[in-house]
């Protein structure tokens, strides 16, 4: 699960965005000052979502010390929307830049291709659960069984399992596994109910969930 830290001084805002991205199944820390993101910024935190206007350690320092000392990737989420803000912004490192008030599945989409841009390069075998799932020979492997999926429905599976427990968005798995001009959602979910027939014959430990307006994913079921 990828863990994001939402800095914010506005309570509010602060626990908007920490539900939002609870539902979109991320493990959430939150930090309503600089200084206490810094205090966090060790507990391996994949992204840093930071307001601009904060007492003390402000946004755009908040944003060069994350770069600097750790390398992480942030988005910024802030009221100030001119452009001086933005340039601003990007010049301190900031990797995307959200003005207020935003729509919580713009922030998703942009939560989502953030951390795609800093995915390491992606191995051959997926093991999740009691699954191996094979890029390379496209099986799907349980203990003594192997199953070949059609490859549309292998690529789904892989996406899901390179990251169990966090939602995918229907969007970006369409356009991952079909292109930019993909076809309808009901293509999306028949090959979804397909794969979920096959690993519910697999008797697998893993399940597929629904994340209902928004995406799919992987969950091992102990």
């Amino acid at each position: 699960m990828r863990t994001i830290l939402v800095v914010d001084d506005d309570l509010h805002i602060l626990e908007l965005v920490r539900l939002h991205l609870v539902a979109w199944r991320y493990k959430v820390l939150t930090a309503s000052s600089g200084e206490a993101a810094l205090r966090l910024a060790d507990h391996s935190v994949d992204l840093a979502i930071v307001d601009v206007m904060m007492p003390g350690v402000d946004g755009f320092q908040l944003t060069a010390r994350l770069k600097e000392e750790w390398d992480m990737p942030v988005l910024m989420l802030t009221a100030k929307g001119e452009l001086e803000d933005k340039r601003e912004g990007f010049m301190s490192g900031v990797d995307d830049y959200v003005v207020k008030p935003f729509e919580p599945e713009e922030l998703l989409f942009r939560v989502q291709a953030i951390l795609r841009r800093y995915d390491k390069p992606t191995e051959s075998k997926i093991e999740v659960g009691d699954l191996e799932i094979d890029r390379q020979t496209l099986q799907v492997v349980k203990g003594k069984q192997k199953l070949m999926l059609p490859l549309k429905e292998f690529e789904l599976l892989a996406i899901l399992a390179s990251r169990p427990g966090q939602v995918f968005e229907r969007r970006y798995l369409m356009e991952q596994v079909w292109g930019l001009d993909y076809e309808n959602d009901d293509t999306l979910n028949t090959h979804m109910k397909r794969i979920r027939e096959r690993l519910s014959a697999l008797q697998a430990s893993v399940h597929i969930h629904t994340a209902r307006g928004v995406g799919y994913w992987l969950k091992e079921e102990k």
